[in-house]
């Protein structure tokens, strides 16, 4: 059996083209377009019409993967500096969340006692002034306490 014909019956049994021939080597065959169009590359009046209106693409899912809040366990601590007019530096952490995403969440309020392993709970709302900071932690839920009132 010649070496293109062994290559050839290799590469559709995996399913995939990488062993593939280009089309140009393998006789009697021309690579053959999704659907029929014009020279000019755009398609018809009538292929649009047969197709119909293209689907809009699914909505992309925000930081929280479609959920309103997700739990997560902190694995680090950070401090951060915010962009140009700001200066005071904002108190984040590096969660894993449930999903297995690690993410960088913002911890809103004054003082926070938040160590590696706490359990957090985490909600979507972007920090304005923290560039890729797009979820914050929800104080009072889990291991993340309320906010101290000022005596």
């Amino acid at each position: 059996m010649p070496l293109r014909a062994l290559l050839r019956a290799a590469a559709s049994l995996r399913g995939c083209a990488t062993g593939a021939l280009p089309a140009a080597a393998m006789p009697g065959r021309r690579p053959v377009p999704p659907w029929p169009q014009q020279a000019g590359g755009m398609a018809t009046l009538n292929q649009m019409h047969r197709q119909g209106r293209p689907k809009p693409p699914p909505p992309k899912l925000g930081a929280t993967f479609g959920r309103p809040q997700i739990k997560g366990v902190v694995i680090k601590n950070l401090i951060r500096k915010p962009k140009k007019p700001n200066s005071a530096n904002r108190k984040c952490a590096r969660v894993r969340l449930s999903n297995g995403k690690e993410v960088v969440c913002f911890i809103p309020g004054e003082g926070h006692s938040l160590q590696e392993h706490h359990v957090v709970l985490v909600q979507g709302g972007r920090t304005q002034d923290l560039p890729g900071v797009k979820l914050t932690i929800v104080r009072g839920k889990y291991d993340c306490t309320h906010v101290q009132k000022k005596k």
